[in-house]
């Protein structure tokens, strides 16, 4: 496997571990994306209910709802791959539906109400996230990359 290079600085980092895994588009299989990520990064050594585990939980949990909720397409699954780049946690979710995109890092977002009860799934990510990125999957769909920098 080759190294990925991390949005920011393109560089490539080792690939210590990783995890790819398929999921139906549906609530049960955005709960089950974020347990199975959690209980990899167990055996990596970011033990349950550490800080940079409860905020991969947040980040998985944030980009697969949006997966099911948004990227959906009846017949196709979402993926997730959680991969350990040195220090560095990489989570992406893949969809196929690349026309329903959420703004990038940086760009303008469309105000939400202040009682509405979805649309800040992304806000999370971004306040999370060390960095993240919205990226174009070929040969359909996208994909949204998350990097998280873990405690040594």
């Amino acid at each position: 496997m080759t190294p990925s290079p991390t949005p920011a600085t393109g560089q490539a980092l080792p690939t210590v571990g990783a995890f790819v895994q398929r999921f139906s588009s549906t609530p049960r299989g955005a709960r089950l994306a974020r347990r199975l990520v959690l209980h990899q990064l167990d055996t990596w050594g970011v033990p349950h209910g550490s800080e940079a585990s409860d905020t991969a939980a947040v980040l998985v949990a944030e980009l697969a709802a949006n997966a099911v909720t948004h990227g959906r397409v009846p017949g196709r699954d979402f993926e997730v791959t959680a991969e350990m780049l040195g220090r560095t946690l990489r989570i992406a979710v893949c969809d196929t539906r690349g026309e329903l995109r959420p703004p990038a890092p940086g760009e303008p977002r469309p105000p939400t109400p202040p009682l509405a009860e979805a649309g800040r799934g992304m806000l999370l990510v971004e306040a999370l996230a060390d960095r993240w990125d919205v990226l174009d999957r070929v040969p359909v769909g996208k994909t949204v990359v998350a990097e998280l920098d873990l405690p040594r």
